[in-house]
């Protein structure tokens, strides 16, 4: 066999082993509860980190056509406890920074639905304009929006030393409970980027989990303070772009791939 037939028969090899893996990738996806990274949902802004209302009620509703069913953090680790059972396809929405489009906006959305999320607050943003204030929050806790801390200030915690991560971390859940919020359990990294440190500093300060910018899918064997999440920004695509991004999830989880953003 010459080298240009080797090279067509080891190609062709290569579209099969692929073919075959994304068809089994389809039928049969990997177990793993998906969380969806969002920021901002309104008609307003057109940046990279907000999705169009029409959009997001498209990205819903086709959630619940293929049977999802959202859960909070909290629903997620007391099943992982064995203190709760799980829907037969559980789905996180979660949701950083804690801008005021997500109570004037998204809120009316998901009730419309039946849904819950969670929203990770920049403490020393609230009030301030753009975010969330605290009636907003104290008001939305009892919709079904589960609260998280993303830091007083959304410094990345790699950048910052002991003191500081300790403060950033430990001073943001404490205002935000002497404020009126339920006791805050779950922690969004800010961009992203977390350490061992950051890690032992959530478990000593009462924290359950936290959420990454990795890509993939979550089972109880997942690390909690390591949870992956699926970023979904604003779509070029449509409806198409936000399967693919739920399908590259359950291909990194397949593959073993951890994607560190």
């Amino acid at each position: 066999m010459n080298l240009r037939k080797k090279i067509l028969a080891l190609s062709a090899f290569f579209i099969v082993l692929a073919a075959s893996f994304f068809i089994d990738t389809m039928l049969y996806p990997p177990k793993g509860v998906p969380i969806l990274e969002y920021h901002m949902v309104n008609d307003t802004e057109e940046d990279a980190y907000t999705v169009p209302s029409e959009e997001f009620a498209q990205q819903i509703h086709y959630l619940k056509e293929q049977g999802y069913t959202t859960i909070s953090l909290l629903d997620f680790i007391k099943a992982k406890k064995g203190k709760e059972t799980l829907p037969d396809k559980p789905i996180i929405l979660t949701f950083d920074d804690g801008y005021v489009d997500n109570y004037t906006d998204l809120l009316p959305l998901l009730e419309k639905e039946n849904m819950k999320a969670t929203v990770f607050i920049i403490t020393n943003m609230i009030g301030t304009d753009g975010y969330l204030n605290w009636t907003q929050l104290r008001d939305m806790q009892n919709k079904n929006i589960e609260i998280g801390s993303h830091t007083a200030n959304h410094l990345p915690v790699t950048t910052l030393d002991s003191k500081q991560k300790h403060d950033e971390l430990n001073l943001s859940k404490l205002l935000l409970e002497w404020n009126g919020i339920k006791t805050v359990f779950f922690f969004s990294y800010p961009n992203g980027a977390y350490d061992d440190e950051t890690e032992q500093i959530l478990k000593d300060g009462q924290y359950l989990g936290a959420v990454t910018g990795d890509a993939g899918l979550n089972t109880f064997a997942t690390n909690p303070y390591l949870l992956q999440r699926v970023n979904i920004p604003r779509p070029r695509l449509g409806l198409i772009e936000f399967k693919v991004r739920l399908l590259k999830a359950e291909i990194f989880t397949r593959l073993g791939i951890s994607q560190h953003v």
